[in-house]
Order: C-alpha cells, then sequence, then structure tokens
C-alpha cells in the first residue's frame, strides 16, 4: 500500500462525520482507479483467458470457463491470462461521479477528468450502427448465445448517455448534447416488442430481447433528451417503453427481470435502475401517467431489500450473495429520490456506511461479494468502483452537499 492509499485509508478511520466519511471513501476508491489508469477486470471477462480454444467454441464450454472464473471466490485471472481491461460502462460512471463532484464542489479539475472520460468515451464508441453507441470488448457467451465484444447494449448506452446530458446540463455545451441525440437514434432504430399494451425496446441491436431494466433505461434517456431537444419521436417511443413495464408491474410493486419464465426472478439492483429510470421519465416529461407505479414500486424496494444494518439484500426473497452493485445502485437510488422522500437519505446514509466499513478495502477499492462464509475481494473497475464512486458523489451531492457536518450513525463492522 503506497503512501497516500495509507493517508486515505487513515482518513476514513479517523472520520468523524458522514460528509469526511464520503469524502475518504471517494478520495480512495478515486486514487485506486486512476493509479491504474481506468483499467480493470470484470465479472464477464472470463472468454478472454488463454483457456478459450481448449473450449473449442462449444457454448456450454464457453459457460462453463466464464462462470468458473466470474464466481470464484479468488481472483482466478492472473493465471488465466486474463488482463485488466478499458471499460465503457466504468468510464461512464467515473465521468458521471466527477460531475457530480463539480457540482457539490465548484473544483475544476473534477470537470476535466469528467470531460476526459467523456472524450475518451466518444472516441470509443461503436462505428458499425448509426447513431452512437457502446459495448463490451469481450465477448459474452448465455444461454441464448454468445454476445460478441464490440456489440452494444441499450444498458451500458443509456448509462453512459446519462452522464453525457449531466454534462450538457452543467456546462451548456452544445456537443454534449448531439451526442445524447445521437444515443436516441441508435435506441429508436433497435427492434422493439409492439403489444397492445406499449412497446418494449430491446436490449440489443442484432435481435429481439424483451427485459425491463434495460426498457426503461433506454426509455429514461430518450425522455431526459426530449427535455434538451423535442423531437415527437423522442417522447412517443418513451411513453410507450414505460408503458410496456409498468403495465407489467406486479401487484405488490415488483417488476421480474423480463416477462419470459426464464427470467422470472426479482433482484435488488435492476429494480433500482426500473425506478430511476421512471422518476427521470416523470421528471423530463411533467406527465403523471405512471405516478403510482413509481410510488408502489418505490415502497417496495424500500422495504424489501435492506437489511435494519443496511446491508443490502441481493433477491426479494434472500440476502446472499451481498453484492457491491446492489450496494453502489441503492445508494445512488435513495439519493435520486431524497428529494422527494424524507427517509431516502437515512436509508442511503445506513447503506453507504455498511458498505464503507464492510466491503472497502484498505487498498481503496470495493470488494465484489460476501457470502456466507466467503468474501470475494476480486477488484472489478465497473462493477464496484465506478459504480461506488458515482453513487457516493451523488448521495454527498443530495444529502450534505460537501459541506455540511453531520453526526455518524454507529455502523457496526458486521456481516449482519
Amino acid at each position: 500500500m503506497n503512501e497516500a492509499h495509507q493517508t486515505m485509508v487513515s482518513d476514513i478511520q479517523m472520520a468523524d462525520s458522514i460528509d469526511s466519511i464520503y469524502e475518504a471513501s471517494l478520495n480512495a476508491v478515486q486514487q485506486w482507479v486512476e493509479d491504474r489508469n481506468y483499467k480493470g477486470y470484470d465479472p464477464g471477462d472470463g472468454l478472454t483467458s488463454w483457456f478459450r480454444p481448449l473450449t473449442f467454441r462449444n457454448k456450454f464450454a464457453e459457460r462453463v470457463l466464464q462462470q468458473v472464473i466470474w464466481k470464484a471466490p479468488v481472483n482466478l485471472r492472473p493465471i488465466a491470462g486474463i488482463k485488466p481491461m478499458d471499460s465503457t460502462k466504468g468510464r461512464g460512471f467515473m465521468a458521471w461521479g466527477y460531475l457530480l463532484r463539480h457540482k457539490s464542489t465548484g473544483r475544476p479539475e473534477y470537470l476535466q477528468k469528467a470531460l476526459d472520460c467523456l472524450n475518451w468515451l466518444d472516441e470509443n464508441s461503436v462505428d458499425k450502427y448509426p447513431g452512437k453507441s457502446w459495448a463490451n470488448h469481450f465477448d459474452f457467451t448465455t444461454r441464448s448465445g454468445t454476445m460478441p465484444a464490440g456489440e452494444p447494449t441499450i444498458v451500458w448506452s443509456g448509462l453512459i448517455g446519462q452522464a453525457f446530458l449531466e454534462a450538457f446540463e452543467q456546462t451548456s455545451d452544445e456537443r454534449f448534447l448531439k451526442i445524447s441525440e445521437g444515443i436516441c437514434k441508435w435506441i429508436l432504430n433497435l427492434p422493439r416488442l409492439k403489444t397492445e399494451s406499449g412497446d418494449c425496446l430491446s436490449y440489443v441491436a442484432y435481435g429481439g430481447s424483451w427485459i425491463h431494466n434495460s426498457n426503461m433505461l433506454g426509455a429514461a434517456m430518450l425522455a431526459r433528451t426530449w427535455k434538451h431537444a423535442p423531437r415527437d419521436e423522442y417522447l412517443d417511443v418513451s411513453r410507450e417503453a414505460m408503458r410496456y413495464s409498468c403495465t407489467r408491474q406486479l401487484p405488490d410493486g415488483a417488476w421480474y427481470y423480463g416477462e419470459e419464465s426464464k427470467y422470472h426472478w426479482i433482484d435488488n439492483f435492476h429494480t433500482a435502475y426500473n425506478l430511476d429510470s421512471l422518476k427521470r421519465f416523470l421528471d423530463s416529461t411533467g406527465e403523471e401517467t405512471f405516478r403510482e407505479h413509481l410510488h408502489s414500486g418505490y415502497a417496495y424496494f424500500k422495504d424489501t431489500f435492506f437489511e435494519r444494518s443496511g446491508r443490502p439484500r441481493y433477491y426479494h426473497n434472500r440476502t446472499f450473495p451481498v453484492d457491491i452493485q446492489c450496494a453502489a445502485q441503492a445508494i445512488d437510488t435513495f439519493a435520486f429520490f431524497s428529494k422527494v422522500d424524507p427517509e431516502a437519505s437515512m436509508h442511503g446514509n445506513k447503506v453507504a456506511q455498511w458498505v464503507i466499513a464492510n466491503m472497502q478495502d484498505p487498498t481503496g477499492y470495493f470488494h465484489y461479494r460476501h457470502y456466507p462464509i466467503l468474501r470475494a475481494r476480486i477488484p472489478y473497475f465497473h462493477w464496484g468502483q465506478g459504480t461506488m464512486f458515482k453513487a457516493l458523489a451523488h448521495l454527498l451531492d443530495c444529502t450534505t452537499g460537501g459541506k455540511d457536518t453531520a453526526t455518524v450513525c454507529q455502523v457496526e463492522h458486521s456481516v449482519s
């Protein structure tokens, strides 16, 4: 551990207020990412291993290799020949986090770091489709087949797009709005599942994949862009996408991951994606049609996915694995809802303090997962570092503004 990291870890341990805890944690994870030049591992990067030729391109064998490397509690990548890689989604979350730090502090270096990340993203977008979109740098095999490296998804493109819109709203630089409109162009060209109760945007461009969080993330991107560039098609497609997912919300406020039976699970961070996206649609358009869906979904989220200590649960019916993505997205969502829910800041602070106390490594990065007995301390870039940096920046901006000092809630270093 170098001297800078030792200082930041000491700052976290000695901090006696919420804002100073978050500042120290943010500084530590930011330094960890920047020291590695924004490169890192990803949960799905197993097929970049030199063991892949031994699968003979058999899909089942590829899935086994991928899952073994992904789910192992220890990091097998160094011995499997997997090297840290660039991450478009990691850069997107870092850019968004830097912009939020700039918003709350006014410090120009945060804006410059954000612009550097956004310029890199602009230069590294996918060029095989009209418009702007982003993809993974590795192949990823599922039961449905292999998603090739360089094939964009609406999830990454929609989330990265929000960072460009944040940059436009802070700087008024039309270039960022133009890039956002390019993302909308790509989204509008995606396949759509048309039904009598709304249309679903596909996860990918090369076929139909109908998933609620990806559909709603695409709709949110269209709606927020429409606020600044009011094209009727943006609003119409966004509204129909939201109608598809809202009319399929379960009676208790939950959503399945997707409507096909193989997708009938309910988890923490995808539910949070849905809520953030729906709120962005309502905030951007001023429409009230889906307001009750937001209220019931948010109430379900608060009541279902967290233990009293602040530890996040992965699924609606069980806690493990305790995943850093669930923690990061929960913090981010509670920050986003803090202006409309008086309890949101309290919930966000409980999750944030629990995860800093229990999942942040002495070197600054956040661990991947806790299992009932073991802990996976693997240092992923976007899945943990980028998402936690953005989430804590958002929480600090929304709840303390980076200035107010408050008494710290007592959070024990425990697994409950």
